[in-house]
């Protein structure tokens, strides 16, 4: 696709007063210093507010209590929570995101904020660009990202509920806000677009400290699409801070694959790695006609669990830093990927991490 004409890089951050001397987008601007990363225990709760909102309960050992403390009382210490651009079909707006998010922080939470940068659902198979930005050039589109990533998080700064990690993107292999960011034949527009939305956030950020930032692809047992996506943003000259899979066994492959890919991004890249989408179901449903590497039973999905967390715990160099359920609250259909039984009851999984609720720190793999 041809290009548009690109607003100038250093307009973008002058405008917002965050620099005077801008880098431009073809280096790697160098990162002020962030804190380590603690071992994150995280849930994507992203439908828990719509759910309980519709008077869903739910309980721990047969006690109802509010979804998010559940959660806490089981060791997690972070939330992940999606943002549509202008939902209609989906709770996922702004005021709806921040009121989650003032409610895990209440609760001592961490929060890691999801740009999808859509006004629905962005994945490998889509990547919409939200209808108000439709007929959009590609240096209006920068300009868009920019300053819409910079109001949203100075609205969650002002809110009380300041993201602790921001990911650009959701699952972004292919490219984002599609045709102009897509991939493989438009990699400069989508690096642009990328730096935009960083952009963003440190100047939405004010006093506050600037959150670690996130990109997440969809290939965690696959070195070779990995090494093509990260090699190619790094060239480009994007900079972040985390490294961010998916891994759902059905549709990515064996936990041996992930183990190996988790060691290739650590060896190679050097930055932190957090699984930031995993599931597993706790009734048959993704291996009815094919053998399943963990019976899909309460049981068997805690079993998933605490592997692919040990995995994880095992990358080298203490590089992996956390797992992240997907919806574990999640109602519907998709159900059977949750933590909670037909009735609302907490299933085995949820004792994954409980040696975190108890203070106890879990065990690094050599």
């Amino acid at each position: 696709m041809k290009r548009s004409s690109l607003l100038p890089w250093s307009a973008l951050l002058l405008a917002a007063g965050c620099v005077s001397n801008p880098t431009p987008p073809t280096a790697v601007a160098p990162a002020p210093p962030l804190p380590p990363l603690a071992y994150a225990i995280g849930a994507d709760l992203s439908f828990l507010r719509q759910a309980e909102e519709r008077g869903v309960k739910f309980k721990d050992g047969g006690v109802e209590k509010p979804g998010l403390q559940i959660f806490r009382d089981h060791g997690y210490n972070w939330i992940r929570l999606r943002l549509f651009h202008t939902p209609t079909q989906l709770p996922n707006n702004l005021d709806y995101t921040l009121a989650e998010a003032k409610e895990a922080k209440a609760l001592g939470l961490k929060f890691l904020l999801d740009f999808h940068y859509s006004d629905t659902w962005a994945d490998p198979a889509k990547q919409f660009p939200p209808k108000a930005w439709e007929g959009k050039t590609h240096a209006e589109l920068v300009q868009a990202v920019f300053a819409y990533t910079r109001d949203t998080i100075a609205a969650f700064r002002k809110g009380g509920a300041m993201p602790d990690m921001v990911q650009i993107g959701n699952e972004i292999t292919p490219g984002m806000l599609w045709p102009d960011g897509k991939l493989p034949d438009n990699w400069s527009n989508f690096a642009e677009l990328v730096k935009a939305g960083i952009a963003g956030v440190e100047a939405g950020c004010g006093s506050a400290a600037r959150p670690h930032i996130l990109i997440q692809i969809e290939k965690p047992c696959d070195q070779a699409a990995t090494q093509w996506f990260f090699d190619r943003l790094l060239a480009e000259g994007v900079a972040f801070d985390v490294i961010g899979q998916s891994y759902y066994p059905w549709w990515h492959g064996s936990l041996p694959a992930l183990r190996d890919n988790l060691a290739f991004m650590a060896g190679r890249y050097h930055k932190d790695i957090i699984l930031v989408e995993v599931a597993y179901n706790w009734k048959p449903t993704e291996y009815r006609t094919k053998p399943a590497p963990f019976p899909e039973t309460p049981e068997g999905q805690r079993e998933f669990l605490a592997e692919v967390n040990r995995a994880v715990l095992a990358t080298p160099h203490g590089l992996g830093k956390g797992v992240f359920w997907w919806e574990p609250a999640v109602t519907g259909h998709l159900r059977s990927r949750g933590m909670f039984d037909d009735d609302g009851n907490a299933l085995p999984v949820i004792s994954v991490f409980d040696q975190f609720a108890r203070g106890q720190l879990l065990p690094r793999q050599p």
